[in-house]
């Protein structure tokens, strides 16, 4: 065998495969539907009972007419002309009737549909570990929350739309089929064709349609991205660069929107073609019968209409037919995402945390983020409570790690992480977290007034709690001074403050969650040293008492700390005093030096 012929056979091997994943993706997709959709059956009932006398409405405008040519007008009885059209007038108006309501029931089952399965969305990717969203694109996911969603909203209104709709093309088959067979023939015989054009066009929109959802999510990806690092773009006077990735992005989906807008090109002239075709085949042929005697006008007047009763249920079924591969894939999607297992949950027997002062042990603590990633490695420590212990390492040494191991962002690969006696993974999440507050060093604040900032982890918190922790965190007099006060709304991320003023509304949000543990992750690091001592005052009442996780690099931060603990290669290597170790410990003295270069030379980059 030829090194050209395995190649082509990988290659075929890998087709299949995907083939197969893609095919499996989309029946998921349709489980999904149905289940989603399952809890409006009542209003599926409803619409399906509109839709039958809909039907019934619509098959019998023909008949009425066919009567009032053949037995009315022709018969010169102008009183059963004006039964009929008071007959015609009625079905009319309750065909109005039915349309408006089946269309209503098929809109409020897939606006509804939608709105739950975005609810089920949200609420998994909140629940789903943070091991996830690291790798997660956030311009994807919210692809799915959106244009996914609207492809499953766009499929679920057409299903009852089209199933009245095939009712209706059904009644016209019987009741061609009871009037003459021959005429029924010429003006159904096309069908088969068409069956064969749709499975055609079905299994070729399939791939394009999928391809196409990966292209907007791509596309998605690369909008979020410009907009939440728009100041990293300006920054480095990168706009252009990003521009063309935009320009790459929205030339792929193009490329794919045109791939599948030439197979609807191809395919819906044909739902057009069709009815056309049979309309001359009936006229033709039925004329000859009309001038032989063997049809009534009435008649040949009906096959007419329900001819062109036809259109729309062909056109309704192209335009399913091609939704749906299109919408079974965005499902398919979504439903990679709901099945994706909650790593971090709670335990089938929950332990109630007990009370305590907040005392943390890790015992014998391994971690790493993937396979050969080990970062921390049979770590011991031991931290009472009501201590502030500073963790102090170089970059990599496992510092914020260590913080995230405690609210279980993630759960350790081996040993055990304990607080009060219990090990984190044996509490219920919500209670885990309601002990256990964060100050990041990447400060978060909502696009929202000052005051639900603050109040983030409990809305009904009164103003003069608000204002409490706003004093602790040494806060309250800029709140004061502005117009609005503390119902003064910042903008995204709070990027209308300061760095200094950002962190210390977070400080002040940590301290009205009132936790038991207080980890402060890199807290000042954003902050202009020229301005830190005022968090510094601010971090010291708030951690009074309060067990104190300190992840920091700059002595006078670490200085706030009764303890520190000194982390190399996933391991504690020394623990003692700032002035204890600074005196002792060569490798803590070469890890402060090394962060104040650092700091120095950004310093002197920024001047």
């Amino acid at each position: 065998m030829t090194a050209e012929t395995t190649e082509t056979s990988a290659t075929k091997s890998e087709i299949d495969q995907r083939t197969e994943r893609d095919r499996a993706s989309r029946s998921a997709g349709w489980r999904l539907m149905v289940e989603a959709v399952r809890p409006q059956k009542w209003w599926i009932v409803v619409g399906v009972v509109s839709g039958f006398i809909w039907t019934l409405a619509r098959l019998a405008v023909p008949q009425l007419a066919a009567r009032a040519v053949d037995d009315g007008i022709r018969g010169d009885d102008l009183h059963l002309v004006f039964l009929l059209t008071l007959a015609m007038l009625a079905v009319g108006v309750v065909q109005a009737l039915t349309t408006g309501l089946r269309r209503y029931c098929a809109f409020r089952i897939a606006l509804r549909t939608e709105t739950d399965l975005r609810t089920r969305l949200f609420a998994h990717l909140q629940r789903l570990h943070f091991a996830f969203h690291d790798e997660a694109q956030t311009g994807q996911l919210m692809a799915r929350a959106n244009s996914d969603l609207q492809q499953i909203n766009t499929v679920v209104i057409l299903l009852p739309l089209t199933a009245a709709s095939m009712l209706t093309m059904i009644g016209v088959l019987i009741i061609m089929m009871m009037k003459s067979v021959v005429l029924a023939v010429l003006a159904l015989g096309l069908l088969p064709l068409l069956n064969r054009a749709a499975t055609r066009f079905s299994t070729r929109i399939t791939p394009a349609n999928l391809a196409l959802q990966e292209e907007l999510s791509g596309l998605s990806g690369v909008v979020e991205e410009s907009l939440s690092g728009i100041r990293i773009l300006k920054g480095f006077g990168a706009e252009r660069l990003q521009v063309k990735r935009l320009d790459d992005a929205a030339d792929g989906v193009l490329k794919q929107a045109l791939r599948a807008a030439k197979l609807r090109a191809g395919f819906m002239p044909l739902i057009d073609l069709l009815p056309t075709l049979s309309l001359v085949a009936i006229i033709w042929y039925g004329g000859h019968l009309v001038l032989d005697g063997q049809l009534a006008i009435g008649d040949i007047l009906a096959y007419n209409l329900y001819v062109l009763m036809l259109i729309w249920p062909l056109r309704m079924v192209g335009m399913l037919v091609a939704q749906s591969s299109r919408a079974s894939a965005a499902a398919g999607r979504i439903h990679e995402i709901l099945s994706t297992d909650v790593a971090v949950d709670d335990p089938l027997n929950p332990v109630p945390l007990p009370d305590g002062p907040g005392n943390l042990l890790f015992e014998g603590v391994s971690f790493g983020y993937g396979p050969g990633r080990v970062v921390l490695d049979g770590l011991n420590v031991s931290i009472s409570g009501g201590e502030a212990v500073a963790i102090v390492g170089a970059t990599g040494s496992g510092k914020t790690t260590v913080a995230r191991l405690v609210p279980r962002f993630y759960d350790v690969n081996a040993g055990r992480v304990l607080i009060d006696g219990v090990d984190v993974r044996d509490l219920r999440v919500s209670e885990l977290r309601d002990a256990v507050g964060i100050v990041f060093e990447d400060t978060f604040l909502f696009s929202d007034s000052i005051r639900r900032n603050i109040a983030f982890s409990d809305p009904g918190a009164s103003i003069e709690t608000i204002e409490r922790a706003a004093r602790l965190s040494g806060i309250h007099t800029f709140i004061q001074s502005l117009p609005q006060g503390y119902e003064t709304l910042i903008g995204e991320h709070g990027y209308s403050l300061s760095g200094g003023q950002r962190q210390r509304i977070a400080i002040a949000r940590a301290v009205l969650h009132d936790p038991r543990v207080l980890i402060l992750d890199d807290a000042t690091s954003a902050v202009d040293p020229s301005k830190e001592h005022e968090i510094r005052a601010a971090l010291g009442e708030v951690m009074e008492g309060r067990t104190t996780l300190i992840i920091a690099h700059r002595p006078a931060t670490i200085a706030l700390a009764d303890r520190v603990i000194l982390l190399d290669g996933g391991r504690c290597i020394a623990s003692g005093t700032h002035e204890e170790l600074l005196a002792s410990n060569e490798r803590y003295r070469e890890i402060l030096a090394r962060s104040d270069s650092q700091e120095s030379s950004s310093k002197e980059g920024s001047a």
